[in-house]
């Protein structure tokens, strides 16, 4: 998947993932590989 546009996280790197629990864009910062969910939803703060 092609993501263009900011992370919602932190505003300021590149959205590179989509979370599929929650659909935000975030950067390879606010990515979580081992859940495969961004940040948030991996800490269960979705």
């Amino acid at each position: 998947m092609s993501l263009t546009g900011l992370c919602q996280v932190c505003e300021a790197a590149a959205a590179t993932h989509s979370c599929d629990r929650c659909g935000r864009a975030v950067c390879d910062d606010h990515w979580d590989e081992t859940a495969r969910a961004c940040a948030g939803c991996a800490a269960g703060r979705g």
